[in-house]
């Protein structure tokens, strides 16, 4: 049985049409130009993952906002939208920062920050009893992921590396022939044992359908562990074949959540993979 977001796979959608004959140094732009003409419904979800959520408040050991010396850990979502991952990850205290190509993105996630900060939505938290008062900070900035000029900003340093970086649909925004500078970027951000957590989505679609947003089944492994470049037909070897992999990184661990948005219920995948 098919999916039912492939149901209309031969007709391009609204976004795939925008980026149809875009080249790809000008996806950027064209992800701004989204922003910008109030067509951000086309992917916002409203709500932070509940996939993300069950992670970080199931296994308070690993994902702990502290480290063992009590430093507070850094986390970072590029391509955070509207910021409802940084704003849950601060409530449940990391300093978070937000990333976004688009002006327009960044002054409505400041616009959400100062509601949300002071006055969460349950939907922040799995359960009441994770909800503290030691929340970290959010905080958002401007700037192309692949460039380091957002470093600058006084905001965010060229310095810093980051605990915790947390992709959901910014790799399937991408044109699949930027993946691998998506891994060599993440590989520049994440410090050592810090961890990248990606929510893979779309992986019901084809890896060969246009996008955004592209099919990723596989990509995610390939380009981390193997240290490929993530294109189209990547299949994942069992768990046993990975171990003295080329990659930057180690996956340790992958499963299906039991919660995730609609859109990707029961065959969105959660993967973490640790810094080498």
């Amino acid at each position: 049985m098919s999916h039912p977001n492939t149901a209309n796979a031969q007709q391009p959608t609204r976004l795939i049409s925008h980026f149809l004959k875009r080249p790809v140094q000008d996806y950027g732009p064209g992800w701004s130009a989204l922003w910008d003409s109030n067509n951000s419904d086309l992917w916002d979800r409203g709500k932070p993952s509940p996939a993300l959520i069950d992670l970080i408040e199931q296994q308070p050991l690993a994902f702990s906002p502290f480290t063992a010396d009590g430093r507070r850990k850094k986390a970072l979502v590029p391509g955070c939208g509207r910021g409802y991952d940084v704003i849950m990850l601060a409530l449940h205290g990391f300093d978070a920062y937000g990333l976004e190509i688009s002006a327009t993105a960044v002054a409505e996630a400041r616009k959400y920050a100062a509601v949300e900060m002071s006055c969460p939505q349950e939907y922040n938290f799995g359960h009441a009893q994770s909800q503290t008062r030691d929340v970290g900070s959010a905080i958002f900035a401007v700037g192309d992921f692949f460039e380091s000029e957002w470093e600058g900003q006084g905001i965010l340093d060229a310095r810093v590396k980051y605990d915790l970086v947390y992709d959901y649909t910014f790799l399937c925004a991408l044109h699949p022939q930027m993946r691998a500078q998506w891994a060599a970027r993440m590989a520049q951000l994440v410090l050592p044992q810090g961890v990248l957590v990606c929510h893979e989505f779309p992986m019901y679609k084809d890896p060969l359908q246009d996008g955004p947003p592209w099919g990723v089944n596989g990509v995610h492994w390939d380009l981390l562990a193997r240290g490929g470049d993530g294109m189209a037909g990547i299949s994942q070897p069992p768990e046993a074949t990975t171990d003295g992999l080329c990659g930057a990184f180690q996956r340790v661990q992958y499963f299906m959540p039991k919660r995730s948005y609609e859109s990707g219920k029961g065959t969105d995948m959660m993967s973490v993979y640790e810094r080498k």
